[in-house]
């Protein structure tokens, strides 16, 4: 049988913070109660998203949390031939065509669904344009570990999707799969948010001829208005100083079993202990809400 491997990947577009530990803790208590490998890679794909030094605080960050990884980082900007392959690889099966719609455009004559308009114009390799895949059905349902059986059926969900862009950078969609493929990750967790995109991915598998792993999706961490914690909406990072008792107030959020004086230990022990009393069962289905309050950061 074959070794349980998973990852964790972070995008270095800011530090981390407490959904991005959410997501590191899930992900590692899942790999390592299985006696797995857990993988770090970060997915430095889209530099005008990146913030100078993001990359080496978060690496800094899992450390001081206690978080192990094995093997060396991966790093998504070092791979690019990799994806040039598969890009190569996907257009001699023709399953891609070059489109220069914008967005503008797809929203006035589709509100905002591709349409396929340019799945026939056969536009020149010399014009620039993002390069789309032609999505087929048959990919709506899907099972995830925690949240039973997903579909995914709306238009918006069937549309083709780019997998590179009018300036030249390789979409997530595409970068993901081939990734997860070539580390050999057969069981995926994260965060909810990302959920919609099982379809696509699952269908980039099948592209390749490879099975997909198996899914794990995460309860999102929710403010009190409802908006997941996200980099983008620039949340506090989380401090090393609180690493144990983030540590604890993420399991809570997972549903995980705190015994009283855990955020007493140092995170290698909060960690150890998670691993040995770690209970699927317990994860909700259901986005959580926590506050600036319940993580003791000042404002």
């Amino acid at each position: 049988m074959q070794q349980w491997t998973g990852r964790f990947a972070p995008t270095p577009s800011g530090p981390l913070h407490f959904g991005s530990l959410v997501a590191a803790l899930g992900s590692y208590l899942i790999a390592k109660q299985k006696q797995g490998l857990w993988l770090l890679r970060i997915e430095d794909l889209d530099p005008p998203r990146e913030q100078p030094g993001a990359a080496s605080s978060i690496i800094h960050t899992l450390e001081r949390f206690g978080f192990q990884w094995d093997g060396e980082i991966v790093y998504q900007s070092q791979r690019q031939s990799l994806y040039h392959q598969a890009l190569a690889e996907l257009s001699d099966k023709q399953l891609t065509y070059r489109c220069d719609c914008s967005r503008k455009q797809v929203l006035q004559r589709n509100s905002g669904v591709y349409d396929g308009y340019c799945r026939e114009r056969n536009l020149s390799p010399q014009l620039e344009a993002a390069v789309r895949i032609k999505f087929a059905a048959g990919f709506e349902k899907f099972n995830d570990r925690i949240l039973d059986d997903c579909i995914f059926e709306q238009p918006e969900d069937l549309q083709d999707f780019v997998v590179l862009r009018r300036d030249n950078l390789f979409a997530y969609q595409l970068a993901v799969v081939v990734d997860d493929i070539e580390q050999e990750i057969n069981h995926v967790v994260r965060g909810a948010d990302i959920l919609d995109s099982t379809p696509r991915q699952n269908f980039l598998y099948s592209c390749f001829q490879k099975r997909p792993p198996l899914y794990f999706h995460l309860p999102l961490v929710i403010d009190e208005t409802g908006q997941k914690f996200s980099k983008s909406k620039l949340y506090p990072a989380i401090s090393e100083h609180q690493a144990s008792e983030l540590l604890c107030l993420a399991l809570i959020h997972l549903g995980q079993k705190v015994v009283p004086d855990l955020a007493m230990g140092t995170p290698s022990e909060v960690l150890q202990f998670a691993i040995k009393s770690w209970d699927i069962s317990k994860v909700s289905k259901t986005s959580k809400k926590v506050t600036l309050q319940d993580l003791a950061i000042e404002n």
